[in-house]
Formats: structure tokens, sequence, C-alpha cells
């Protein structure tokens, strides 16, 4: 070997720790949910149909540019069955704030309930990304110094990295001009020393960046945990909200699920805004005491409950009599009274059993529908409300359902929703949302009903429809249209059930145009009061 040479070899064993940096380098994520392409997908297509979440997007991206990698393992935690996170370990040191972010966020109390409704549903998962916007936009503002200290050493890991690729770069130049014994000229091998003192002082600063990163990390923890969790509550509520939403509007999950994204969202937007938001709660406490009622219909009854009575029918005797049969000592005492016709039954009012034609529902919109009352219940939200529950008694029992909106003579609106096939739930929204304003005419509503039963007669063969006319005024009707009516309601056998909304007592005093028409005519005085129409939905 010259005095000017050094041998390969030696070199070779010099930079053999770079060797095998650069020829393995650490893996690093920029994902801190572990997903696969089906996932990822689910991710894409939503981010690309959604505007909010673009424009979310954009405005983190103001604080940080990492921005979309963190909303997307934000929604994967929300979307994926079971998600599951990558070892810190294997993070690119720039993205460890998303990996402590979703370990949070998986961890807060409120994550199960909010995982129970967005699981496998990427439109419920995006919105719950977009509910945690705000704590998001804080998390990261909070965060800033971890997230410039990650990056400092992402940057000099990636440096580190760098320097082990030139190491391997200069050995190979030394390499190619050694000669036949492996000895390399001085300035080649120089070439190599300088790399490897270069990788070993890039490895040194990346040790003392991961140092400071996480420092900054650990004081970062407190204020990520408790933002996550403030986070997860958020989007929580607000997909519990909207769930609770879509349910008192009876709309069916099913049909949600095939909607576009775009379009459930307009959907959802609609049900949040305006008189729709504020019914929510009225028409699904009316849904749910109609669904009661069905539930409540004694088979084989010959009519209405009404109270107690006493007698000898065991049919109707009520469960406290029967528990008495339990008591060997108290069972003469049962017979006795058996005999003497004293038991206590259950009193039925004898009422014309469900109809086979159509539900009609009409309701007066005219302008003192408007009135406040109680709670903030508006009149027309009471009768929209009751209308969209005799909507839901219809398609239970597979009957059609016509609404009508009316108030003057020249204002009529007809809504239809056939028996045979789901009711799209814009066109419920439309019939809940119309209001036409005016005065209040009956005539042309009911006649309009009459004819629609009496098509449906003719068509279908189909009698036995049930008509409700809803409404807080009174008007007058004409001899003439009385006599059509009788008899078009005497061939048809259809009822005229009569709710009377908080009206002075004109419009239901004895001898009223309410009471000669309606078979059965209930007076609303508390417009909170669901139950004041219960039993219509067990004889309807």
């Amino acid at each position: 070997m010259d005095e000017g040479t050094e041998r390969l070899d030696a070199l070779t064993q010099q930079a053999g720790r770079w060797l095998a940096l650069a020829a393995a380098p650490a893996e690093r994520h920029t994902t801190a949910v572990v997903a696969g392409p089906y996932d990822r997908m689910a991710w894409r297509d939503v981010y690309a149909q959604s505007g909010a979440l673009r424009e979310l997007s954009a405005q983190l991206l103001t604080r940080h540019a990492h921005a979309p990698d963190l909303l997307g393992d934000v929604f994967l935690c929300a979307y994926q069955a079971a998600p599951r996170l990558r070892e810190r370990a294997v993070m690119a040191p720039s993205h460890l704030v998303h990996h402590q972010v979703v370990t949070a966020l998986t961890q807060s109390p409120d994550f199960a309930a909010l995982h129970r409704d967005t699981a496998g549903d990427a439109y419920a998962a995006a919105m719950a990304v977009l509910a945690q916007a705000s704590a998001l936009r804080g998390l990261l503002e909070r965060s800033r110094e971890a997230r410039e200290r990650t990056g400092r050493a992402d940057r000099a890991r990636q440096e580190a990295e760098a320097a082990a690729t030139a190491v391997g770069e200069a050995l190979r130049q030394a390499a190619e001009e050694a000669d036949g014994q492996g000895d390399v000229p001085a300035p080649a091998a120089a070439a190599v020393r300088r790399a490897v003192e270069a990788a070993r002082d890039a490895e040194e600063s990346a040790r003392l960046e991961d140092g400071a990163a996480a420092r900054a990390m650990a004081a970062a923890v407190p204020g990520i945990r408790s933002a996550a969790r403030n986070a997860a509550s958020a989007a929580a509520e607000a997909v519990r909200q909207e769930a609770a939403l879509m349910r008192a509007w009876g709309v069916d999950p099913g049909e949600t699920e095939r909607m576009p994204f775009e379009e459930r969202a307009r959907l959802a937007e609609r049900l949040r805004s305006g008189r729709l938001a504020r019914w929510a709660e009225l028409i699904g406490r009316f849904r749910r005491m109609a669904a009661g009622e069905r539930a409540r219909k004694v088979e084989n009854a010959t009519g209405e409950l009404v109270g107690v009575t006493l007698g000898d029918d065991l049919s109707r005797v009520i469960p406290s009599e029967l528990a008495v049969l339990g008591v060997p000592e108290l069972r003469a005492v049962f017979a006795a009274r058996y005999a003497a016709g004293e038991l206590m039954l259950y009193d039925s009012r004898g009422e014309q059993g469900t109809g086979k034609g159509a539900v009609i529902a009409c309701v007066d919109t005219s302008h003192s529908m408007y009135a406040e009352g109680p709670g903030g219940v508006t009149r027309e939200a009471w009768s929209k409300a009751c209308a969209l529950a005799l909507l839901d008694q219809a398609r239970h029992a597979g009957r059609d359902f016509v609404g009508i909106l009316f108030s003057a003579s020249d204002k009529l609106q007809v809504f239809r929703f056939p028996g045979g096939r789901p009711a799209p739930v814009t066109d419920v929204l439309d019939f809940a949302e119309t209001f036409l304003g005016g005065g209040t005419d009956f005539q042309r509503p009911l006649g309009t009903a009459a004819k629609i039963l009496e098509e449906e007669f003719d068509s279908a063969s189909r009698a036995r429809g049930d008509i409700v006319l809803i409404t807080d005024d009174a008007c007058e009707v004409s001899e003439n249209w009385t006599r059509l009516w009788n008899g078009i309601k005497r061939r048809l056998d259809f009822r005229l059930f009569g709710i009377a909304i908080a009206t002075p007592g004109t419009a239901t005093a004895s001898g009223s145009v309410l009471e000669s028409l309606c078979d059965n005519l209930r007076t609303v005085d508390d417009l909170t009061d669901v139950h004041t129409t219960a039993d219509l939905f067990r004889v309807i």
C-alpha cells in the first residue's frame, strides 16, 4: 500500500453503520390509523363530495401543513369498526401530534357513544369530523410549539438519512477508484471520512431534535387530551342530535345510507334550520305516542276502552281481579263476585272497526294557525305533528295517506302518499313546511277528501276511509253542500274526526258546524299535550 492510499476494507468498516442506515431507512408513516385501501377510498370519496370538509382542510392548512392527514385520521377513527393505531416509533416525527390527537380521541369518555353512530357510516363519520372543527383549530393552535419541534426533528432525521446515503455514495466512488489490491487514493478516502463525519454530526443533531420534540410533546399532551375530550363530546352530541332529528321525522336509516353525500347533507341542514328544527321534539312525541297507542289496541274488543265497569264477562276482566285467583283463600270470593256479576271489567265504547280506505288529514293553514301557544308551540306545529303521526298510522296499516292543506276556498294543496311504497322524506318535509295563509273554508278540503275516497272506492273497491279535520276556526257550509256531503258519506261509509285546536268555544259549541259534521270531535286546549288525541290513534 502506498503512503497516499488507504485500504478499501478499512474504509468500509468505518462506514458500516451508515451503509446499513442508508440501505434500510426507518419506516416513517404519516397516518396514525392503520387502514386498508377500502377505508382510504371511503375517506377520499367523502372528502371529494363534501365542500365543508375541503373548506375545513383549507382553513387548517393555514395553521398546519399536514392538516389533511389529521382530518383523515380523525375520520378513520370514527368510520372504522375497530380503529387500530400505529406504534409511535414508526410515525414520522412531524405527525406525532396527529398520533397523540387520535389516541386522546379514542380514549375519551364520549368516543364509544360517538363510534356507535358513526362506524361504517361515511356520512356520519364526516359529520363527526366537521363537528370537531372548532376543537381541532384550538388544538392545533395550542400544540404549535410541539408541532414546530417535531417538524424540526423530522427534517433533522431526513438530513441524517441523506448523510448516510452520502456515505454510501462516497464509498462507492472510492471502490471504483481502488486498484487491484484494494488500495484507495487519498482524496477518495478523505471524501469517505468527511461523509462519515457529516453523517455522525447529522445523527447527533437528529438525536438532540428528537429529545426536544419529545419534551415539547410531553408538555402538550395534557392540553391535547383536554381538547380531544371536548372534540369527542361535541361530535357525539352533533351526531346524536342529527340522529334524533332523523328519527323524529321518520327518516329510515336505510334511506339516508342510500343518499348521495350532498343530498343527505342538504336534508340534515333542512331539518336543523327554521321551523322544522323547532318542531322535531313535538313530532317525535306524537309519533312515539301513536306507536304506543297502536301497541295498546285490544284484539277482539268490542270498542274503544274508556274505563272500568262491573259484570261477568271473563274476556274483559282487569288483571288485578285475575290476580285474586292466585290466592287460594280468595278464590271463593272471586266465584261469588262472578256469580253476582260484580267483577271489575274493562269498559269499552262501541266504535266502528279500523277503516280500510285512505287516511286523509285536512290541515288548516289559515293565518290564525301561526298563533303561538304554551312552550312556543304553534297551532300549525301541533297540527302538522298530528298529521305526520297519522301518516305513520296509515303506513303501519298499509293504507294510503293524503295530506290536504287548506285555508280560504281558493287555497288548497294535496300531498299523496300511497301505502304501497315508501314516503320520500323530501315530500314529507314539503308537506310539513307548506303554509298557505288566508281565511278558512271547510267545503273545498272536505269535498276534495270525499272525492279522493270516492275515486279509491271506484278503482279499488275500498270503502270506510277516515278523514281527520284539524282546525282552529269555524265557518259556515251551505245547505246544498251538506246534503251532498251526507249522501256521499253514507255511500262510502267513511268517518270524519274533528280536532278543534285552542278554540274559544264557538267552533265546538252545541249545534256548531264542526259538531254537526264530525262523528267524533275533540278539543285541544293545551298544545303541549299530545295525549289529548291519544284515543284517535286507537280507532283509526
